[in-house]
């Protein structure tokens, strides 16, 4: 009789088993197909995003060819179109001298590959010989990283490309001139909306922020652990993406003291300027609003309702925040909802008083501070505001 009780439960372990493994694997497959989706929505924003510079490369290319085909006589100029392409590829994005840079960057580089093939042909040491010396040429000048860095990479096309046909030749710098000049028109000729470009950048980061509270704000409210851990990835993968802001923020900058159209940016741009700091603090104190909310439901005590609703308030603000910035004149509610988040959070201590309520509400606090600076307060003011939310809250 035990014996058939024994093999009973152990049909029911099996069972028992059998379920949690499918249940693990169910859970594998929904995370991966949403990862998937994730990953095809994002490609096909960039693509939406770039296909003009990407049809303006590839035209470039072609057009590169041709005239050096049709001006210098040259059968196979293939210098012409990679130089176009190298040259172009690298000003998508650039503003003012950075885009001269690179483009003159690779003309300088296949010249001095040139020169120096013909004296001391190719090879492992001539090609450290010469991207060395092109580089060190290039430095000598007084460019930027990346009139030095095109330098390097135009020597090693030259030297690496067709060994076969050195000698004292001008034929593949004269192609390259062409490829160049092809890039240069077509850089000029599309110039950039830095308005355009600065949002871009920014429309991310905030989304992003936004995204990460919401799915922070979820967690604390199912007690789940695995979307607290997802918030806490997502917001540690906006770094890149602030760094991103700031660098589109700063050749925003450089292309307005340069070009006399641009300076009418300035405004707009120090309007941006002036938020990024305190998106980048928001970003910052996010991950550690989710780092801490992944200790808060580890523990399975439940969360008071009121800070769960203050994380999301942010999550409302940081959304509020993306269209002030593109819309300035609008009033959107970002500060109304960085109060009222500090207002909730304050209330939750009435109901819970433990170090982890704590954490999160000085969490929500510090971010509520930057989403208020971000919004144009002075760091004074925003501490006042949020010390008065917090008064009414208690």
């Amino acid at each position: 009789m035990f014996g058939n009780v024994g093999i009973a439960m152990s049909g029911r372990g099996h069972r028992a088993l059998h379920g949690a493994g499918l249940g693990r694997l169910w859970r594998w497959l929904s995370g991966s197909i949403s990862g998937i989706r994730r990953r095809s929505a994002a490609g096909t924003r960039r693509i939406r995003g770039n296909w003009w510079a990407v049809v303006q490369t590839a035209v470039a290319a072609s057009a590169a060819w041709y005239l050096a085909a049709l001006i210098l006589g040259h059968e196979t100029p293939f210098v012409a179109p990679i130089a176009a392409v190298i040259a172009l590829g690298g000003t998508i994005g650039r503003e003012g001298r950075r885009a001269f840079e690179w483009i003159f960057g690779v003309a300088l580089g296949l010249a001095i590959a040139d020169l120096l093939m013909m004296l001391i042909g190719t090879g492992p040491v001539q090609i450290a010989v010469v991207v060395g010396l092109a580089m060190a040429v290039a430095l000598f000048i007084g460019g930027g990283a990346g009139f030095v860095t095109e330098a390097g990479v135009s020597a090693i096309l030259v030297i690496t490309l067709d060994p076969s046909t050195a000698g004292p030749t001008p034929d593949r710098f004269l192609d390259a001139l062409v490829g160049c000049c092809v890039a240069l028109v077509v850089h000029l000729g599309s110039p950039v909306d830095t308005k355009r470009m600065v949002e871009k950048a920014a429309r991310p980061v905030l989304w992003g922020l936004s995204l990460a509270l919401e799915e922070t704000a979820d967690a604390l409210g199912d007690g789940d652990r695995e979307k607290a851990e997802h918030a806490l990835r997502v917001a540690r993968g906006l770094d890149e993406e602030v760094d991103g802001l700031k660098d589109i923020l700063a050749a925003g900058y450089e292309d307005a003291r340069l070009s006399p159209k641009a300076r009418k940016a300035l405004g707009y741009l120090g309007f941006y300027a002036a938020a990024a700091d305190g998106i980048d603090l928001a970003v910052r104190n996010t991950r550690v609003l989710a780092r801490s909310a992944v200790s808060a439901v580890r523990g399975g005590d439940p969360v008071p309702e009121d800070l769960t609703e203050a994380v999301r308030d942010l999550a409302r603000s940081a959304e509020a925040l993306a269209a002030q910035l593109e819309e300035p004149s609008r009033a959107t509610g970002t500060g109304y909802f960085a109060l009222e988040a500090a207002g909730k959070a304050r209330t939750a201590l009435g109901e819970r008083n433990d170090l982890e309520t704590n954490m999160l509400v000085g969490q929500v606090r510090s971010t509520a501070v930057d989403l208020l600076q971000a919004s144009g307060m002075d760091s004074e003011t925003a501490t006042s505001a949020l010390d008065g939310a917090a008064g009414r809250g208690a």
